[in-house]
């Protein structure tokens, strides 16, 4: 869920737009190589917006309860918490080649990641702060094969036998990162911060965009 929130945000803006599915008007940003078969949880969007909109239609965008879902995400596995401004309105378009364009690739070396979030305004704090959220979860051999195998004296070497024997070989900034493994409140404060200014990128506010009454279509 809090990967769901990330890919929300980094591209078209914080709209929503991942949200959409296939139709004759749209090709689903979840076909973008770096979503398919990695984000998750949309059902629980979902449901969410369902029982919002039984009680106060029209009102809550999926975009904000998305940005709701990602704090509660968190706060739910014991990461932090952060205040979740509203307002936000949904997308009625979407965009698969930004998705395949701005979305950080697994084979991207750091200085396309940086470049990357800077152009969203992300520090280099921002960014190791919340690669963070990727700790949680399950990846695909194919995104870390190569470091376990080819750069292994970059990896714990026990933590490395561990993926090996679970990913066949067949088919950071390290200064920041030791700063919050020495002080896990720091990388707290610091992913909280950096939740918050992305979910400030670009959002629709005002006229702009809609309230989706159903999270996967446009009205």
């Amino acid at each position: 869920m809090i990967l769901t929130g990330w890919s929300l945000a980094c591209y078209q803006g914080c709209d929503a737009s991942i949200l959409l599915e296939d139709a004759p008007l749209i090709t689903s940003e979840k076909n973008a190589l770096q979503n398919e078969d990695s984000v998750r949880g949309y059902e629980v969007i979902d449901k969410a917006k369902s029982d919002v909109e039984k009680i106060c239609p029209g009102v809550l965008s999926c975009v904000d309860i998305l940005a709701i879902a990602a704090r509660d995400a968190s706060e739910y596995v014991g990461g932090p918490s952060w205040i979740v401004e509203l307002g936000r309105r949904d997308s009625t378009t979407t965009s698969i080649s930004l998705a395949a364009s701005q979305l950080p690739r697994f084979t991207a070396n750091l200085e396309c990641l940086i470049n990357l979030f800077g152009s969203k305004r992300l520090s280099v704090k921002d960014m190791v702060a919340l690669s963070g959220s990727h700790t949680i979860g399950q990846a695909q051999c194919v995104t870390f094969r190569n470091m376990i195998y080819n750069n292994a004296s970059d990896i714990e070497a026990g933590f490395a036998s561990i993926c090996r024997r679970r990913c066949p070989a067949t088919f950071g900034n390290d200064n920041i990162v030791s700063k919050y493994s020495r002080n896990p409140s720091t990388f707290m404060s610091d992913f909280a911060t950096a939740m918050i200014k992305m979910g400030d990128i670009e959002p629709l506010t005002g006229s702009a965009g809609i309230i989706r009454r159903i999270c996967n279509t446009v009205n």
